[in-house]
């Protein structure tokens, strides 16, 4: 489809900050937008680009009361040659449509989201940071807009993109965080939404997350709903642990988000030699590991923080400390080769990385 095109003038355009990499995260946004709208029996339709403004619903709109809504999380970069790159989009756009589905939406073809997506970009492409470490992040999102009361899928929605310069996730940076393990809330259960990137799913997570960050901890890490016993994941990432010189992770059940990030570090792994290992591990296999010092390591991964090292655990009121609360060695390895793919700095060899032409 024709994209519609208003876009401001250029005396109008917000100002370009001087240090991208004190930016925070998701404080800012762009100049302008992308909006699409569903209409069953229709299609989608309608597709616009324009300034960023406020959308107008109706309070009875079907995503405020029965939790029609998804996203994604993506970045832009700027490689040294002045180009726009990605990071495996595509899977962006699988998943992006595998939560459509799951949460009863109207599906949107991968190849029209990453068109519109890119569009976007293009538009946009002077607020993506030349530096590296800062990025502009992109939200698409898909929300039900019908009015009408009763619990049924909505018959219209809209599907739209945002996008926002950013410096880091965590306020540490590439530094330890500390996890605060919650074995009295749930995040997911199987045959839940868990494995769909739905706000729901969050919104479930904050009053946990409030407690970690009353207790000076950056995220919870989450345990299974049934036993409170296997590690699944962080709020905001994948986790993974270092338990006798093997990179393991938590499998994926339909409980956890099927992170892209996740997927690529169990590629590389092979590339770095480090063996990958997909099983479930328990808390308490993690705390005596620590203790014994088999697990010599634990760092998240996820697209907003790429790798986050972890630096302590607190679990039922006692801390413990992960490799002297010190980045670890995979962390590093990780970290400094998913950046350089991403920022085009190091062979691609799989194929990653996506140039907006």
């Amino acid at each position: 489809m024709t994209i519609k095109k208003t876009l401001l003038p250029k005396n109008e355009l917000k100002p370009l900050f001087n240090d991208p990499l004190q930016l925070g995260f998701g404080q800012e946004y762009t100049d302008h937008m992308f909006t699409l709208e569903y209409d069953k029996g229709k299609g989608w339709h309608s597709p616009e680009i324009k300034p960023y403004q406020s959308l107008k619903l109706d309070p009875a709109a079907k995503v405020f009361h029965y939790g029609q809504e998804i996203f994604e999380g993506q970045k832009a970069y700027k490689s040294s040659k002045g180009e726009i790159l990605t990071f495996r989009p595509r899977e962006n756009g699988k998943r992006f449509l595998n939560s459509l589905r799951r949460m009863c939406m109207a599906e949107l073809d991968v190849d029209e989201f990453l068109y519109y997506e890119n569009e976007l970009l293009k538009i946009e492409e002077r607020w993506i940071p030349s530096v590296k470490g800062a990025s502009l992040y992109i939200r698409p999102t898909a929300i039900a807009t019908e009015a009408g009361l009763g619990v049924k899928a909505a018959n219209k929605y809209m599907f739209f993109i945002i996008l926002s310069p950013v410096g880091a996730y965590f306020k540490e940076g590439f530094n330890p965080v500390g996890l605060w393990v919650s074995d009295e809330f749930s995040r997911a259960a199987e045959g839940g939404t868990g494995e769909a990137k739905a706000g729901g799913n969050y919104a479930g997570s904050l009053y946990a997350s409030k407690i970690a960050n009353d207790n000076g901890y950056s995220q919870v890490l989450w345990l299974d709903a049934k036993e409170h016993k296997y590690i699944e994941e962080v709020g905001a990432m994948n986790i993974f642990f270092i338990i006798d010189n093997k990179l393991v992770t938590a499998p994926l059940n339909g409980t956890i988000l099927p992170g892209i990030t996740r997927n690529s570090i169990l590629t590389l792994a092979k590339d770095i030699h480090i063996e990958p290992v997909e099983r479930q591990i328990s808390i308490e296999e993690i705390i005596n590991g620590i203790e014994s010092g088999k697990v010599t390591e634990i760092f998240g991964a996820g697209t907003a923080a790429v790798i986050s090292p972890v630096g302590k655990l607190n679990y039922k009121g006692k801390e413990y400390i992960v490799n002297n609360n010190k980045t670890g060695q995979w962390s590093q390895k990780f970290f400094d080769t998913l950046t350089g793919i991403q920022y085009g700095e190091l062979e691609d060899k799989y194929n990653w990385v996506y140039k907006v032409k």
